[in-house]
């Protein structure tokens, strides 16, 4: 009986170790990707504002 409680204990804490594991991977994921939002929506507020600054300037005159 007690090998077997020892052997679910090892299997346990195995497991475990994994699932830490695997959540660390899945935060470090998870906060480049944050990052990468960050600088897409950084990149998408310049972009809007190029664009609303360029339809506020009057357009040159036709040469024709």
């Amino acid at each position: 009986m007690r090998d077997q409680l020892e052997k679910r204990l090892s299997e346990l804490k195995k497991e475990f170790e994994e699932g830490q594991k695997m959540l660390s991977e899945l935060e470090s994921r998870r906060e480049n990707l944050r990052q990468s939002l960050l600088r897409i929506s950084g990149a998408i507020q310049v972009l809007e504002e190029e664009l609303a600054k360029e339809a506020q300037q009057p357009e040159p005159p036709i040469q024709g």
